[in-house]
């Protein structure tokens, strides 16, 4: 139990991974926030999309840029309940994205402060300050328990 509030848009984030779970995807969610205000969201859903590249941060990136009608979401912070993987922290850079505010770590998949470590590398053109651990044990416990539930 988190000794302060979680903020809303992490509130928001691990509603989305709620959902997620519920049809049947890895509960994972995602905001973008410019000055405060949501922007962006999105959760996990490949499966239901039929798309791999439909993972919550994706997806909110991809909503924020519509919202904004800008490819480029400078000033923003990405609220999200998991680790970035590489893909999503390629995206994350090409965005622009200014802060990245993850709940839970992910030593298998994640790529911010595992494995691939993408906004280290020097071929990185844009590295987001980074914040990991807010949420992180509601985040934990909803993947603990999609992933218990399916073995």
């Amino acid at each position: 139990m988190s000794r302060w509030p979680l903020p809303e848009p992490m509130r928001r984030a691990l509603a989305l991974a709620r959902e997620a779970g519920e049809a049947g995807e890895v509960p994972v969610g995602a905001v973008v926030v410019r000055d405060g205000v949501i922007v962006g969201d999105g959760r996990n859903a490949p499966r239901e999309t039929h798309d791999p590249t439909a993972h919550a941060e994706i997806c909110a990136i991809r909503d924020a840029a519509v919202s904004l009608q800008t490819e480029r979401l400078t000033g923003c912070e990405l609220y999200v309940t998991l680790e970035p993987c590489a893909m999503c922290a390629g995206a994350i850079a090409h965005a622009r994205i200014a802060r990245v505010i993850y709940a839970a770590s992910d030593p298998k998949g994640g790529a911010v402060a595992h494995g691939a470590r993408v906004f280290e590398h020097p071929q990185c053109l844009h590295r987001p300050d980074v914040v990991a651990g807010i949420g992180e044990g509601e985040a934990a416990e909803l993947l603990r328990s999609f992933f218990r539930e399916r073995r």
